[in-house]
């Protein structure tokens, strides 16, 4: 099994990768196996809409991470987005790159286990893990939560390490994205498949008179 684990900031060894290292230590003492995606501070192109994805399978945008991380997930067990808190919403990358993945890639997220993490100095998280979940709504995904909201407080790495209830936190996230892994093995050695959702209906709100 194996976890994905996406880096929102675009420092590389940031605090929203310090909380990242902790989660994948809980991982990894699991028996899981994981890798951390680093986004990168170069630019990241946004959703345009224009449904070249539905032919090609993949984004038609090539220049950064998207078809790459696309790929990756084909082979992924388990996810957890994390982002830096800016202006009290998501890294504008992140969400990018998210808008993408999931309109592009979305067949090989569904059904997986998700979770988002919101890395913050001071405010701003809850409404951060509100917008990224809503990635996993759609996507029929299971959400893994924790014994409070998946954040963490600090302005540093150092400091982040100080939020001992936020560090907690993760590391029970962690767990329960193990168990929650190991739950799912085990339904598909019984048997149990991914139930088959209805999708003939797509209703709009305004129709032509």
């Amino acid at each position: 099994m194996k976890v994905l684990l996406f880096n929102g900031s675009p420092r590389a060894k940031g605090c929203t990768f310090t909380v990242l290292c902790e989660i994948a230590n809980v991982l990894n003492a699991q028996g899981i196996e994981t890798e951390i995606l680093q986004i990168g501070n170069k630019p990241v192109q946004d959703c345009v809409g224009c449904n070249g994805c539905v032919e090609k399978g993949k984004c038609v945008f090539s220049g950064d991470c998207v078809n790459e991380w696309i790929e990756k997930a084909k082979s992924a067990d388990g996810f957890i987005f994390a982002t830096p808190v800016y202006y009290a919403h998501p890294s504008g990358r992140i969400l990018s790159a998210m808008d993408r993945l999931f309109y592009a890639g979305g067949k090989n997220f569904k059904h997986k286990p998700a979770a988002v993490i919101a890395s913050a100095r001071r405010a701003g998280t809850t409404a951060t893990l509100d917008t990224i979940s809503k990635h996993f709504g759609i996507a029929q995904m299971p959400i893994i939560t924790s014994t409070y909201w998946n954040m963490v407080h600090g302005n540093t790495p150092e400091q982040t390490k100080q939020d001992l209830e936020g560090m907690h936190t993760m590391r029970n996230l962690g767990a329960n994205m193990a168990w929650i892994l190991k739950c799912i093995d085990v339904g598909k050695n019984q048997g149990i498949e991914v139930p088959q959702a209805e999708t003939s209906a797509r209703t709009n709100f305004i129709r032509e008179k």
